[in-house]
């Protein structure tokens, strides 16, 4: 029996083919592996082959990756989108929790309704110095009409912004302050000297304007 004998060029040159794609093959996964996910190799090689078959593989896996990719992609400038919008509503609702108003040149008004808890504490004192720097104003109206129920917290909250408001040289009153809250006040023994209330928004007003005319008239005068 006789044993044929592999051609030694023959043997070389496919050495050298397979050393030339097992190289590519390595440089395209570590192109991969950078980011680079626009590899497809090319094959001389039928998938039967192992190179092939190998290549092949590669090739659905870069493929598959730049799918994913892509979706991950869609899928982050949706979700920066949506959390985008849910900013856009929080702040809106925050707006509307905590409107500022200027009911007069220089008076600012802030009806707060229902319970000022810390949070929302925080977002009116936020909001309503911002307004005062803002638009320059010297009065501030805090209308308390919608606030039922008040416990120590909240009046200190209410002192807290009243002392805010002041050191940024505008004078803050209450207003429309409810009967029940009164007497709970006056029961717990809650301290708001320094802090000057009126039965309505409207008497408040009336006693910002008359400020604010006072100062126009001293200041013409000088």
């Amino acid at each position: 029996m006789t044993e044929a004998v592999a051609d030694p060029i023959a043997t070389g040159g496919m050495q050298s083919e397979l050393l030339t794609s097992i190289g590519t093959i390595l440089g395209a996964l570590r192109a991969v592996a950078d980011g680079d996910l626009s590899q497809q190799l090319e094959s001389s090689y039928p998938e039967s082959h192992p190179v092939g078959a190998l290549i092949s593989s590669i090739n659905y896996m870069v493929l598959a990756l730049s799918e994913a990719r892509e979706k991950s992609a869609a899928y982050s400038n949706e979700l920066s989108e949506r959390i985008m919008l849910i900013e856009k509503q929080r702040e809106a609702i925050r707006n509307l929790s905590v409107p500022i108003i200027e009911v007069w040149n220089g008076v600012l008004c802030a009806p707060v309704v229902g319970v000022l808890d810390t949070a929302r504490a925080a977002e009116v004192t936020t909001t309503l110095l911002t307004a005062v720097v803002e638009k320059k104003s010297r009065h501030v109206i805090v209308d308390v009409t919608g606030v039922e129920v008040m416990d120590t917290h909240s009046a200190d909250h209410f002192l807290r912004i009243a002392r805010a408001v002041t050191l940024l040289g505008a004078q803050c009153v209450l207003s429309g302050m409810h009967p029940n809250v009164a007497r709970t006040i006056v029961h717990m023994g809650v301290d708001l000297h320094g802090l000057r209330s009126y039965r309505t928004m409207r008497e408040a007003l009336k006693h910002c304007v008359h400020e604010v005319n006072v100062r126009i008239r001293r200041t013409r005068v000088q």
